[in-house]
């Protein structure tokens, strides 16, 4: 009962094998209604654009910044996977008090299409009335300022109030606190409108914002650019609010869908672009791939000679392993990187380490006079302890890499843990089975191809 278990699972891992090495590389035997799933590349492979904007935090308290930057992230990332760009990589940088925020799209080609994609994202605010004593200063500064050159501007005391808008101040309520955005049609006009809720802290402000300006005008402004001008009659509860302006249908459907893509809590500053072609990276993968292949053989090579007829099962549980993995690559998907392809080929090593240690002890248990399937069930045993710390140490660094590090360092660290996951899956039970099924055969007698 035993054996035919044996043969069994060995069938069902030739039988997974062959589908997943046809998933890897479908072109072998081109098997008809087989997926063929692209391996998905990353911006150093395929090429594509990187992106590099200037987030203004002028409005935004001190305390406050890092939030804010992740919510700019969050919503600049969800506002590309909606325009269908998958796998991009969105991340912020703090440079000597400047935040800046970076974004690679893989598979994009024209900057200006990336550029285009990002800047529909609509800021949006409201701005309330200043008060007259306010707006008379900053009056008399533009006045003050008027017809005279920067430099002689920069001597002027408070120059920048020249700068502002004199009838309008910003306001806390931006687009951060926007829950959903939605069109409609005014009832009594038939004209498009756009229907605005707030979170709940956005419906604390809204409500503050409104008592304090009955009788105002509270402006709404889309990048900086006012759209309505709404007078406040009563103080709004409930943190609803709506846009009207002389738009289409499909405007105010442009603009709810912008909204809900994600209004930006800060404005951003495109300053540099830059379109990055895949042909370095290519010939890197090429040489990687290359020196991968080159090492996978000599292993396979070591493996048989020094272990013999183990090390030649050992061999074919590897091919298998690679096939399995890559096939996962593909279905989860990953993108690949150059450093995910390293932390692919360095779990190859670690599969290789298990089987060594694996054969090393069933060549002791041999040795000592046990029959094979003994010597079979002791080794792996013997060596599991072994396998185990070493796999998880290094599964451990991995998670580490993946919570702390950067995208690149991520794409390694994510490749490297599911090699070593599915490296474990060989080793112990692929390799196991594999010889098991010369348990009470001739070539268990044949000494030398065991010991």
């Amino acid at each position: 009962m035993s054996k035919r278990r044996t043969y069994i699972i060995i069938g069902i891992i030739f039988i997974l094998a062959f589908f997943a090495g046809n998933l890897v590389y479908p072109q072998l035997l081109k098997l008809p209604y087989f997926p063929e799933i692209p391996f998905k590349l990353g911006l150093d492979l395929q090429g594509g654009t990187h992106l590099v904007y200037e987030a203004d935090l002028s409005s935004v308290e001190g305390e406050d910044y890092n939030s804010s930057m992740q919510g700019l992230r969050d919503v600049i990332e969800r506002r590309v996977n909606l325009f269908g760009v998958q796998e991009p990589i969105v991340q912020t940088q703090e440079t000597i008090g400047h935040y800046r925020l970076i974004v690679e799209l893989a598979g994009i080609k024209n900057p200006a299409e990336a550029i285009e994609m990002i800047g529909l994202t609509p800021y949006l605010e409201f701005k309330e009335q200043r008060l007259e004593e306010e707006t008379q200063k900053i009056l008399d500064k533009q006045k003050e300022v008027e017809g005279k050159t920067f430099e002689e501007i920069q001597e002027i005391e408070n120059w920048q109030l020249a700068l502002e808008d004199p009838y309008f101040i910003s306001t806390r309520l931006t687009g951060k606190y926007l829950k959903k955005a939605e069109i409609s049609l005014d009832q009594t006009t038939f004209k498009s409108l756009v229907l605005l809720q707030f979170n709940d802290e956005g419906a604390e402000i809204f409500k503050e914002l409104t008592s304090r300006n009955i009788g105002k005008p509270l402006p709404i402004y889309i990048d900086d650019l006012p759209i309505s001008f709404p007078t406040v009659q009563e103080t709004i509860s409930g943190g609803k609010a709506q846009i009207t302006g002389s738009f289409t249908i499909d405007e105010a459907k442009t603009l709810a869908r912008n909204l809900n893509a994600g209004a930006l809590p800060v404005p951003i500053i495109l300053i540099s672009q830059q379109s990055v072609g895949p042909t370095l990276g290519l010939i890197s993968l090429e040489k990687s791939l290359k020196a991968g292949i080159l090492g996978f053989l000599v292993v396979i090579l070591f493996m048989i000679l020094f272990y013999r007829l183990p090390g030649l099962l050992a061999s074919l549980a590897l091919g298998i392993y690679a096939a399995l993995v890559l096939s996962l690559f593909k279905l989860i998907p990953i993108t690949l990187t150059l450093a995910g392809v390293g932390g692919f080929i360095l779990s190859i090593g670690m599969a290789v380490d298990a089987n060594v240690l694996i054969f090393s002890r069933m060549r002791e248990e041999l040795k000592q006079g046990k029959d094979f399937a003994q010597a079979i069930e002791d080794g792996f045993n013997r060596a599991w302890s072994s396998i185990k710390d070493g796999n998880l140490t290094t599964l451990l660094v991995a998670v580490i890499l993946f919570s702390f590090g950067t995208s690149f360092i991520k794409g390694f660290a994510l490749t490297l843990s599911i090699g070593i996951l599915i490296s474990m899956f060989s080793a112990i039970f692929i390799t196991k089975n594999f010889l098991k099924f010369f348990v009470r055969t001739k070539l268990e007698k044949i000494k030398w191809l065991w010991v």
